[in-house]
């Protein structure tokens, strides 16, 4: 019953979608699920985090076009769909105080508005299942808080035809389940760094654990686990293809694989919405959908 199942995976930048349940993704996409990437904005505020490009001028200068490049070969790799929403990346504002957002960006549209043009591409392509960020945005980037809002606005109202019009949004469809993405998680993060230290190895982690407890961050529910580990391989040569956010001899590679495989084979989520009948925890985003599919 896989050819009839659609995952729809929400993202604010590119490079996004290979950092947050790309493993997840590929996993799917090997079992036949169709699974879609909607990207709500290009990244054109984005710095360049490799410092291995930084300086270059073309990269500088046409930044946008150069993502988009780097988001062609990330979706080759990772088998999946992926479609713009258009939005214009807001940038990550610095200081103290906050400097406004720049007029035009995608943190500044009008929700319902932009809402809409999310709900255009579920009811195209017509998920079960949607992919997003909680309400923090994973982390505090008005963009990845943004995607929230407009995905939970979409995810009810792609079956609202009094607020989507069929005429101008398609016909309308309800998604069956929603999901946060919680990959970076503490007791995935502890355990990893706990692997490191035992083995000798350097951990990349400690300064994550101490900003965790300087920023409080809450701890979310983790219901869904979703064993991908054989897709490891996939998800880093993914997120090595957005060549201008990731350093490839950088912390995200410093874990060796066999170890992320032994000890935290799974990406995790939290399930925010549901219309079918699940039991917690589970090991697939689509449980109690496959029975109605």
């Amino acid at each position: 019953m896989t050819d009839q199942l659609r995952l729809m995976a929400v993202h604010a930048h590119p490079d996004d979608e290979s950092s947050k349940g790309a493993a997840t993704m590929a996993k799917y996409v090997s079992e036949g699920v169709d699974v879609l990437v909607v990207t709500c904005t290009g990244g054109e505020r984005g710095s360049i985090l490799n410092p291995k490009l930084q300086g270059d001028k073309y990269i500088e200068e046409h930044i946008h076009e150069v993502r988009k490049k780097e988001m062609d070969e990330a979706r080759e790799i990772l088998g999946v769909g992926q479609e713009w929403l258009g939005f214009v990346d807001s940038g990550l504002p610095e200081g103290d105080p906050l400097p406004p957002l720049p007029e035009g960006c995608f943190a500044l549209e009008d929700v319902d508005k932009a809402a809409g043009e999310l709900v255009r591409k579920i009811r195209s392509f017509r998920p079960q299942v949607i992919t997003t960020y909680d309400e923090n945005g994973g982390y505090p980037h008005p963009d990845h808080i943004m995607t929230h809002k407009i995905s939970m606005v979409a995810f009810e109202g792609a079956a609202d035809t009094e607020k989507y019009p069929e005429a101008e949004f398609g016909p309308a469809y309800q998604p069956q389940k929603l999901y946060y993405n919680q990959g970076f998680n503490r007791p995935r993060t502890e355990a990893l760094h706990r692997a490191m230290l035992d083995r000798g190895l350097e951990s990349p982690y400690g300064e994550w654990l101490k900003r965790w407890d300087e920023f409080q961050r809450a701890e979310r529910t983790l219901t869904t686990h979703i064993p991908c580990a054989d897709f490891y391989e996939i998800r880093d040569k993914a997120l090595i293809a957005h060549a201008t956010q990731i350093d490839p001899d950088g912390g995200w590679f410093r874990v060796p694989m066999e170890l992320q495989k032994e000890v935290w084979p799974t990406e995790e989520y939290e399930l925010a919405k549901s219309l079918v009948d699940t039991s917690l925890p589970e090991d697939d985003l689509f449980a109690g959908v496959r029975d109605n599919a």
